[in-house]
């Protein structure tokens, strides 16, 4: 058969796929098929093989009642189940690895940790621009994940080998650990290797698999509108439930069966999380990118700059926008706002001189009003993002100075003594209890009372969260100082024993920020998915994370400026001469202030709103038929 033949029955077999591909009915389907020639029916169904592996999701459109739902996202929470047990494990105890394997100083173990954790949130940025430029967010996840993979396999090889780091020191006290072999700088590079891969591939998770999820329910749907809130809560879940098999198994295993084994357990997790979710390819609603969301961004600030000295039309039909896309069935137009006016001079036709002729309205000259609207999105964001960081602040600080106190109390449950980095399993139980309740308590109860899908607002529930942190400052400086009080009484304010104090004295700050976690994290993803544009929702997903990222850089600046201005509250080595109950009274009154202008900001957002025109077309007619306009306040 020649070039020409096959070309042509290609051409037929699509023709003939796409003639059937309308009907939901998998024998309607078959049927069909079966019909054509032998010929075209083997190329046919080739083509359908095809096309199911490298994706056409532009020809989902028509199917998506049928994709989605509550079994999709299974495969989500697998993933972040799995992914997160993986990565949690780690991010409470590589200070043990980098300090007793690689040999490093506690001050170098705790600043690559920090770098770590932030760069890993920070670079979700990418991930997300990635996600809605370029790939779907299932081809997203599975590509970063394959990245942390091989940062995993990279650590495990470096664990289990001992000429790819130093020989370890035993047996030596504290004051003489400098005299111990420090990595050189192969040793060092991959480290850093694996750790980076780790770090840069489940940043790309982080940015898209949330929205992976959210995208298989529809905004628009109540019912699918109810599910998609109770996803982002039973998301946090598995999230929950996987972090505490990370805290407790994994640190268990590097803790007793050495390093090279956690490693591996980790690449092992990270491995079937990525087959969890390819399993549910088929199923999923997948989101077709829409090139990239900082492209349009700054098309806006340059076309309004250029137009600065142009009249600010006070009409909105006077500005452009585009009503007619192919983008799909369902195409997001963003109406006008009043606020930053001055970025509306992007969407202002001009003319030249001959007002018969037009210039050319490229990109680079002329917007839409619904880009100049996503732009206005992401700058009303910026204050309530920013206003969130200190919450991390407090987080990163109670995770370090938190693991110390437990270092000087008793951590005995009945016969079993919890190991250091074990702590925060206690935060994570409380989230565990408390995510179905409020899910499916609380939220019916409020959803009755306000008749919002989500029971309350995202900032309402962000805000809430703010207060408990707040709070759980405060606690925690009031159990500081019962505990300095124990030593005290004790006369063990200089002894390296335990305190007759339990560790569980510390489940009460954990506890309450457990619940202000509950409430902040799950309201920041579901305010940045909500409110994004359908172009840029890992964008915004991936903003959410900054939060965290920011906080923890912050964190050691914070402990340096209240060392310097206080006097050294926090400079000895002996907790129970610091002054920590006084810092976490500081940061509980640095909370409040920053719930303040949190309550600024959150007063001056104003949700978007959103029109939706439903296209659909008339056998394949240039004009678009029963075009329907409804407007949503998200």
């Amino acid at each position: 058969m020649n070039v020409g033949t096959w070309e042509h029955n290609l051409t037929n077999a699509e023709h003939n796929h796409n003639s059937v591909k309308h009907m939901y009915d998998f024998n309607l389907w078959e049927t069909s098929v079966l019909a054509l020639p032998t010929q075209n029916k083997i190329i046919s169904l080739l083509y359908v093989v095809l096309q199911g592996i490298f994706g056409d999701f532009n020809g989902q459109t028509k199917q998506q009642t049928k994709l989605g739902g509550i079994r999709a996202t299974l495969f989500v929470y697998a993933m972040e189940g799995l992914e997160n047990m993986a990565f949690l494990s780690n991010a409470v105890s590589l200070v043990t690895y980098f300090y007793g394997y690689m040999n490093f100083s506690l001050t170098k173990s705790a600043t690559t940790l920090t770098n770590f954790m932030g760069t890993s949130f920070l670079v979700a940025l990418f991930g997300g621009f990635i996600s809605d430029t370029y790939l779907s967010r299932f081809k997203t996840c599975v590509l970063f994940g394959c990245i942390e993979l091989l940062g995993y396999a990279v650590l495990t090889v470096q664990a289990y080998s001992h000429q790819l780091r130093p020989p370890r020191c035993q047996g030596l006290a504290i004051s003489q650990t400098t005299q111990c072999e420090v990595a050189d700088s192969g040793q060092t590079a991959i480290l850093f290797t694996g750790l980076y891969l780790v770090a840069f591939g489940t940043s790309g998770v982080k940015a898209a698999l949330p929205s992976l999820g959210a995208d298989q329910f529809d905004e628009k749907d109540p019912k699918e509108s109810a599910q998609l809130s109770s996803f982002f809560n039973w998301f946090l879940l598995s999230l929950t439930f996987g972090s505490i098999i990370g805290v407790t198994l994994i640190v268990w295993i590097s803790t007793n069966k050495g390093w090279d084994w956690a490693f591996g357990s980790c690449t092992l997790a990270v491995l079937f999380s990525i087959v969890c979710v390819s399993m549910g390819k088929s199923l999923y609603r997948n989101n077709v990118p829409k090139g990239s969301p900082l492209l349009r961004i700054l098309q806006v600030f340059t076309v309004a700059i250029r137009n600065r000295k142009l009249p600010q039309p006070e009409m909105t039909d006077e500005l452009h926008e585009v009503r007619d896309k192919e983008a799909g069935v369902y195409n997001e137009i963003l109406p006008r706002t009043d606020q930053f006016r001055f970025l509306d001079r992007a969407a202002i036709g001009q003319t030249s001189g001959d007002a018969s002729t037009s210039i050319s309205p490229g990109p680079w000259r002329l917007c839409t009003v619904t880009q100049v609207e996503e732009t206005k999105i992401i700058i009303r964001m910026l204050p309530v993002i920013l206003s969130t960081v200190f919450m991390n602040t407090c987080l990163a600080q109670l995770q370090t100075f938190t693991v110390q106190q437990s270092t000087t109390m008793d951590t005995h449950i009945l016969s079993f003594k919890m190991p250091g980095p074990s702590i925060p399993v206690i935060p994570l139980v409380f989230m565990f209890v408390f995510i179905p309740i409020y899910d499916r308590v609380f939220v019916p109860i409020a959803r009755k009372i306000t008749g919002i899908p989500t029971g309350i607002r995202y900032l309402q529930r962000i805000g809430v969260g703010l207060v408990l942190s707040a709070i759980s400052m405060a606690v925690a400086g009031i159990v500081e100082t019962r505990r300095k009080s124990v030593a005290r009484e004790h006369n063990m304010v200089d002894s390296l024993q335990p305190l007759p104090m339990s560790v569980f004295w510390l489940g009460y700050q954990y506890a309450i920020f457990g619940l202000a976690d509950m409430f902040t994290f799950v309201g920041l993803l579901q305010f940045f998915y909500a409110e994004s544009s359908a172009g840029m929702k890992s964008l915004g997903t991936a903003i959410s994370w900054c939060s965290l990222a920011f906080g923890f850089y912050l964190s050691s600046v914070v402990v340096e400026v209240v060392n310097k201005v206080s006097g050294g509250w926090l400079a000895n080595n002996n907790l129970n001469r610091d002054k920590l109950n006084y810092f976490y009274w500081l940061l509980a009154a640095l909370s409040v202030l920053n719930f303040g202008i949190y309550l600024a900001c959150a007063s001056w957002y104003r949700y978007k709103k959103v029109e939706v025109i439903n296209q659909e077309e008339n056998n394949g007619s240039e004009a678009a038929k029963g075009k329907q306009l409804e407007m949503l306040t998200v």
